[in-house]
């Protein structure tokens, strides 16, 4: 390729690389620029000093954390509530995605895709407060009828088990249908022959789905569970913020509340950001893995 075909195939692709211009600002303002923070979690930071003044403690901050009970518990709860988001909510919207790709009336699958889409738009203040609603002790929805037909009331949000499977089914409730249309996406690049071909040799819906619809759809579904791994030690802030309480704190710190509570409120800046580095590196190290064990079986993200 000479310099002219270059400079020509430029100009064609300048709209596009105008469009990627904010991408690209945003990542490099908040994402790249700001690792050079991360020294702090080898400081002893205070603010008078600045980052560079601020006294060298080299591994000392990482020595708390991993000895430390509070800690240690902060960093369990925050991987047993990653994999339970993961594992227990991920095939959900396959599920779903798959469901509404066999339903034949128009009409009958907008208005189930409206309604399952609609919880991503809401804010997690917005369905905490729903959830809250409906679970609460003292006038949610549950424990009134609770009362009026068995006269007792059960706790939800202040027991540790039923809280755990609520923070999890809230997340699946708003989360899923967003998930499902990048399936769905996905299941319209299926050719409809092969289903025809598979009906006329006899096969079930179930073995459609099994043989046709999930081989078709299973470089999507390797990448967005080696994107959901990356993911495995951020559980989210405002979705364990707005459902937490001291009763459940042994279950329900985790490390983004953590840090906001130390490092916002506690001004101990160091540990909070060791904390974030410590959590960045194991969700580092969760995508590498999966997709070494992906690619050894032809898929891959990269």
């Amino acid at each position: 390729m000479n310099t002219l075909q270059r400079k020509q195939i430029l100009r064609k692709n300048i709209p596009l690389l105008i469009m990627f211009m904010p991408i690209m600002a945003y990542y490099l303002i908040f994402k790249l620029i700001p690792l050079g923070g991360l020294v702090i979690a080898f400081k002893s930071y205070n603010l008078a000093d600045g980052i560079w003044g601020s006294p060298w403690v080299g591994w000392r901050n990482f020595e708390y954390l991993f000895h430390n009970e509070q800690t240690v518990r902060v960093i369990r709860n925050t991987f047993t509530l990653s994999l339970l988001n993961i594992f227990v909510g991920f095939p959900v919207p396959l599920f779903l995605a798959i469901m509404l790709n066999e339903v034949r009336k128009m009409w009958y699958k907008k208005f189930v895709q409206t309604f399952v889409f609609l919880p991503h738009f809401l804010n997690w203040i917005i369905v905490g407060g729903i959830v809250i609603t409906i679970f609460s002790l003292e006038s949610s929805l549950i424990n009134h009828w609770m009362d009026q037909w068995f006269h007792t009331t059960f706790p939800f949000l202040y027991n540790e088990a039923s809280w755990i499977a609520i923070f999890v089914a809230s997340g699946i409730w708003k989360n899923a249908g967003w998930s499902a249309i990048i399936y769905l996406a996905a299941l319209s690049s299926i050719d409809p022959s092969l289903y025809e071909a598979a009906n006329l040799d006899g096969a079930n819906k179930g073995k459609q789905i099994w043989h046709i619809t999930l081989p078709g759809i299973r470089p999507t579904i390797i990448i967005l569970f080696i994107l959901s791994m990356g993911q495995m030690m951020e559980v989210g802030f405002d979705h364990v913020y707005v459902l937490q309480n001291a009763v459940v704190s042994n279950v329900s710190e985790v490390i983004s509340t953590w840090n906001y509570k130390v490092g916002l409120h506690g001004t101990q800046f160091s540990l909070a950001t060791t904390m974030g580095f410590f959590e960045s590196v194991v969700g580092f190290v969760f995508v590498l893995s999966v997709n070494w064990i992906s690619r050894k079986h032809g898929e891959g993200l990269w």
